[in-house]
This record gives C-alpha cells, sequence and structure tokens, in this order.
C-alpha cells in the first residue's frame, strides 16, 4: 500500500480539483436556500385532574394530585402536532400564502400554505417532559408568533377535548331535571317531596358541571413564549462547508489509492 504523504504528493492536483468541485457545488445550494430563524415555545402538561369534577369537589381527593401532569400526558398532543387541521387554521389567521408569495388563492393556497408552515414545524417533547414547538421561518419576527399560535391552537383542541365529557354530561343533567319537574308537577304531595330533593340534587350536580364547562381548564402551562432570534439557523453554511471538504477529501483520497493501484498494475 503506497505512503499517504506520497499518494498526496502524486495525486494532489486531482484531489484539490475535486474538493474544490465539491464546494463550488455545496455552496451554490447552501447559498441560493434563504437564511430561516428558528423560535421556541415551551410549555409542561396540567394536570387532567382539573377537568375531573369527582377531584376538584371533593377535598380529601384534592390533596392526591399536584398542580402539574406527567410527560406521559404529552404523548396524545405530540400526536395532534401531525395534524393538519393545526396547521390550516394557523395558516389562515396569518395569511401565509401571501407571506409564501403563493400566486394562487382559496382553498388550494391554504392547503399548500399549511403544509408548508407543517414542513417548517417540530412539536416534540423534550428529555426533561416539556412539549416544545419549534418553528422555522425567514422572517425573524413572525417566527415566533406562528410558533406561539401553532402551541395555542394545540391548547384549544385539547381544551375541547377535555371538556366535551363535561359538556354532555351537562347536557343530559339539563334534560334530566326537565323531565322531574314534569314528573313532580304531576305528582302527590308525599312523592313530590322526594322529587323536590332530587331537584336539589340535580341542581347542586348542574352548577358543578357548569363551573367546570366555564372555567376550561387549561391542558398545557405555557413556561416560555417564543422570542425572535437574532441569528439564523439554517442552512447552516459554514458547517456544511466545512464537512463537503472533509467528506470530499476523504473521497478524493479514496479514488487516488485506486488510481495509484491501476497505475502500478499497469507497470
Amino acid at each position: 500500500m503506497p505512503d499517504i504523504f506520497d499518494l498526496i504528493k502524486n495525486w494532489w492536483k486531482q484531489m484539490f480539483l475535486v474538493v474544490l468541485v465539491s464546494l463550488i457545488v455545496v455552496g451554490i445550494i447552501v447559498y441560493s436556500k434563504p437564511l430561516q430563524y428558528v423560535s421556541v415555545t415551551t410549555a409542561v402538561p396540567a394536570n387532567t385532574y382539573s377537568s375531573d369534577k369527582a377531584k376538584i369537589f371533593n377535598e380529601n381527593v384534592q390533596q392526591l394530585y399536584t398542580a402539574l401532569g406527567t410527560p406521559d400526558d404529552l404523548d396524545v398532543i405530540v400526536g395532534t402536532g401531525n395534524l393538519d387541521t393545526v396547521y390550516t387554521a394557523v395558516a389562515q389567521k396569518y395569511n401565509l400564502w401571501d407571506h409564501y408569495k403563493m400566486g394562487e388563492k382559496g382553498a388550494a393556497a391554504i392547503t399548500k400554505a399549511a403544509s408548508i408552515l407543517k414542513k417548517n414545524t417540530k412539536v416534540v417533547k423534550s428529555e426533561y417532559g416539556e412539549l416544545k414547538v419549534k418553528v422555522w421561518d425567514t422572517d425573524k419576527e413572525l417566527a415566533p408568533q406562528l410558533a406561539n399560535a401553532v402551541m395555542d391552537q394545540l391548547q384549544s383542541i385539547h381544551q375541547y377535548l377535555q371538556g366535551a365529557g363535561n359538556e354532555a354530561t351537562l347536557q343530559g343533567l339539563i334534560s334530566g331535571r326537565e323531565r322531574l319537574k314534569e314528573k313532580s308537577d304531576s305528582t302527590a304531595q308525599e312523592k313530590n317531596v322526594l322529587l323536590q330533593e332530587k331537584l336539589v340534587q340535580y341542581n347542586n350536580l348542574i352548577t358543578e358541571y357548569q363551573l367546570m364547562v366555564d372555567s376550561k381548564p387549561p391542558v398545557l402551562v405555557i413556561v416560555e413564549k417564543a422570542k425572535a432570534s437574532d441569528w439564523p439557523d439554517r442552512p447552516r453554511r459554514t458547517q456544511l462547508l466545512v464537512a463537503t471538504a472533509v467528506l470530499a477529501f476523504i473521497f478524493s483520497l479514496f479514488l487516488a489509492l485506486i488510481l495509484e493501484k491501476r497505475k502500478t498494475a499497469r507497470k
């Protein structure tokens, strides 16, 4: 096997050409892409006890639960972060089809804008059990607004889902109370006393469930709102060019070794 220094000495021109061409090609690609700024908003899960009437109004049960939830509570929210519904709502709110300079309008433009936003967004659970929404955009002032809007949309969706059970129970209690009122009007006085007691129980339950529905307890507790970044995050031009130079040098060295062996074999 030839000495590496002799190999470089014999083939340095060809190796230099390979590295130079690689840097030019990658440089053209990298510098043709616009700079993007990243903004990150962070939240932690709120405890699900805040949506459970039994846990809210039972003082003995309240002491068993902390104010915050567990990292496992974020798994469903991270899954929701993959839904097009989230990004469509944000795209409509900020008219992103204009920001992305789309020629078309209407539903098609909204869908494409939402797709671009989704591509430039990451909803992840960190190793510390936090929910992070990262958004990259060419406008460093718009990026934090989009990140906060995506987080707010996730909050809104799961608040609705969390309160859907209480809303259904509330409507059932109201219907049951109305039927009980009709029944009490046509019963004897002795039985009517029992029905009135049940009506009181119904009213108490309705009051409690109405409070749960109106309060709309948060699913996420925002720890840090997204802020504008002073420096672009991608593409990382310097790192890419350095990596290209290293890989191109290794490839050219390997290529020179093959050519040197062929040259020796001919002799």
